[in-house]
């Protein structure tokens, strides 16, 4: 029915909520606007070549945080190997193979709640299995082990859900002509559904570059670069991410400054990453 069609009341309603809408829409826009927009202001001024490529020395009188940026860079990747394939495998199990729909509720209902559980309690169960029980110390396997544990429920719902979203007329289109199971669900069910599969990794990087509290607890506070030369020596190695260092610089040594320059880095590094996986998946899809 045309907006003209509708009584005087209906109309008006239907015009104070679209306005509402828009509003509520701007509002948002701006917001985050704003935050991003002083946050570069505060941290772009700070951002050089030597701050990017050097670490922080008092000898030399330099001020990098190479270390952290590389500490990142391998927190994503260690965590993101070990949870993409597992989340992604216990969804297709899930969906695909799981008869029992009690044993398939039990397990969505246990991941939902493990995705709302605050991160410190991770934190703590990563300190006290990986650090303290499995021998491993304040180290950034450890704290990429207690981030797999950590994004591994939101991969598999989100998975989850994109394969439920497969019509089911292109699963048995497959199997009637002729292919098998994991066949059908390799080369049907995944390129339909790999929209949700890297959102999932989109989420579950994003959590990983965000957190602070598990990595602080388990990864340690190191602002120095390590050497990872060997296998030995990256087992052995600890350090500060980003987030964590934007922590150590705006807490513990009020240089804000340095802080602001940290937070513009995570956002740009955010970006990329989201562009990165985005690019991925389109083109898996085709």
């Amino acid at each position: 029915m045309h907006t003209r069609q509708l009584s005087p009341s209906r109309r008006f309603y239907d015009i104070a909520v679209r306005a509402l809408l828009y509003v509520s829409s701007a509002v948002t826009v701006l917001l985050l606007v704003c935050i991003i927009g002083y946050i570069c202001y505060r941290g772009i001024p700070g951002i050089n070549w030597e701050f990017l490529t050097t670490e922080e020395s008092l000898l030399r009188g330099t001020m990098g945080i190479l270390p952290a940026i590389v500490h990142t860079l391998y927190v994503i990747l260690f965590s993101i190997i070990i949870a993409l394939p597992l989340g992604v495998g216990a969804a297709i199990y899930l969906t695909e193979y799981a008869h029992n729909r009690r044993l398939v509720t039990a397990i969505e209902y246990a991941t939902e709640t493990l995705a709302g559980i605050p991160s410190i309690i991770y934190a703590l169960v990563g300190a006290i299995i990986f650090s303290e029980a499995l021998k491993l110390g304040t180290t950034l396997i450890a704290g990429s082990l207690t981030l797999v544990i950590m994004t591994l429920p939101t991969i598999i719902r989100t998975t989850q859900e994109s394969l439920k979203t497969v019509p089911q007329s292109y699963r048995e289109g497959s199997l009637g002509l002729g292919s098998g199971k994991w066949r059908m669900i390799r080369t049907v069910v995944l390129p339909s559904s790999v929209d949700g599969i890297v959102t999932g990794c989109i989420l579950a990087i994003g959590r990983v570059v965000g957190e602070s509290a598990v990595l602080m607890y388990t990864a340690g506070l190191s602002t120095m670069m390590q050497d990872f030369s060997s296998i030995q020596n990256f087992m052995d190695a600890s350090g500060a991410t980003l987030t964590v260092a934007l922590y150590i610089y705006a807490k513990e040594r009020a240089d804000f400054a340095v802080a602001f320059s940290i937070a513009t880095i995570l956002l740009v590094l955010t970006v990329v990453i989201n562009l990165a996986a985005g690019y991925a998946g389109k083109k898996l899809k085709r």
